[in-house]
Formats: C-alpha cells, sequence, structure tokens
C-alpha cells in the first residue's frame, strides 16, 4: 500500500464502535471528528473566515482570561468528553475551563463540559451547533454557549438559568454582549462582521487590556 493509500485508509472513520481511547488513539491532529456513543462523525475542514473569527475570538478572550487569570481558553485539536446526555466526545471552537475546573482538564481532553463554548457555524455543521450540541452543552452543565453564524452575520450568546436552561442573553448582528462568567467581558458583535477584522491591537485597547 503507497503513501497516498494508506493517508486515505487512515482518514475514513472506522467500520466498528470505538471506546472513547480507541477514538482517541485513532484521531490524529489532521483527522476532523468528533465521537457520539461510540460512532465516529466526520466533519469538514473550517472555512478562511471561520478561522480567522476563531483566532480573533481566541485571542481577545485569551488576553482577557490571562490578565484576570479567571483560567484557560483551549482551541482544536482538543476534545471535550461529555458524558451526559450521553457518552460524547466534542471538539468545539473554542473552550474556557474556569480556574476553578482545571482540574478536568487532561493531557489530550478536557474530562467533563466547559464552563463556556463558542460554536462558529458552517452550512455543514448548522444543524448539529443549533440541535444536537445546543440540547447536549445545555443538558452536560456548559454554562455559556455562544453561536456565531458569519454567513447569516448573526450571533446568539446563551446562558444557562437555575433550572438548568439556556436563555438568550442576545442575539442578532449589532449590540455588545457581556459575559457574566468572563467577568464582564463586553464584545462588541459588529467587530465579527468587519472585513477585515479589527486588528487585535486596536481590539485589545479597546477593551482596556491594552493601554
Amino acid at each position: 500500500m503507497d503513501t497516498e493509500t494508506r493517508e486515505i485508509v487512515a482518514s475514513q472513520p472506522p467500520a466498528r464502535r470505538l471506546s472513547y481511547d480507541e477514538f482517541l488513539n485513532w484521531c490524529d491532529e489532521d483527522t476532523f471528528a468528533e465521537w457520539v456513543d461510540g460512532e465516529v462523525q466526520m466533519t469538514s475542514p473550517a472555512s478562511l473566515r471561520h478561522q480567522r473569527i476563531g483566532y480573533f475570538l481566541q485571542n481577545i478572550m485569551g488576553h482577557w482570561v490571562e490578565d484576570r487569570e479567571l483560567g484557560e481558553i483551549i482551541t482544536p485539536p482538543f476534545q471535550m468528553r461529555l458524558t451526559v446526555p450521553g457518552p460524547r466526545g466534542r471538539e468545539p471552537d473554542i473552550l474556557f475551563v474556569a480556574r476553578e475546573h482545571r482540574e478536568r482538564l487532561s493531557a489530550t481532553y478536557l474530562d467533563g463540559p466547559a464552563d463556556l463554548l463558542v460554536e462558529i457555524v458552517s452550512p455543514e455543521s448548522i444543524s448539529r451547533d443549533r440541535g444536537e450540541k445546543f440540547v447536549e452543552y445545555e443538558a452536560a452543565g456548559v454554562s455559556e454557549y455562544w453561536l456565531i453564524d458569519p454567513d447569516r452575520r448573526q450571533a446568539e450568546f446563551y446562558q444557562r438559568d437555575s433550572t438548568g436552561h439556556y436563555q438568550l442573553g442576545l442575539g442578532g448582528a449589532a449590540g455588545a454582549y457581556v459575559s457574566p462568567l468572563l467577568a464582564g467581558f463586553s464584545l462588541p458583535v459588529a467587530w465579527l462582521w468587519e472585513e477585515p477584522l479589527p486588528p487585535l491591537r486596536d481590539a485589545l485597547r479597546q477593551l482596556g487590556i491594552l493601554p
């Protein structure tokens, strides 16, 4: 078997059900996949716009979190393992783990829910992000769930209430979302639709992170 053929075979989902450990051993950093109750779900590579928004958010959120010693911002490739509502291995676009929950972090995955998750919606992922994952993250105890849809220029920010259900904190193309979990981090939503995106240094200055 030549090298090209081996790469194609390796990228195909296994025909049998896998344990989570088996999935982690099979799935390398170049494989786009998630694990749902023993089955491998392949996902598509992200678009350039998706990557740019992800990079922008991870930087401004990361600086805010680090400056205030709130916890840690993590981006793919890194798995989050859930057991509620069922066994899942998801790979959100951005996850935030609060300082008090750092014991959930292992060398290769987060063992339990993140405190805040960001999914940047693509045409391929829209049904999962708004359907399956919405239900899963809510049930698992993720406190904040951000859905960023570049094609529609729409963002939705959900907060889990005392009954365990998500309530919409802000939705639409404009306005500023203030995260209670990130100690008052305020995101001007319109930034996400700018072409090009705001320079990081300018955004960090407006957020008060840089002088």
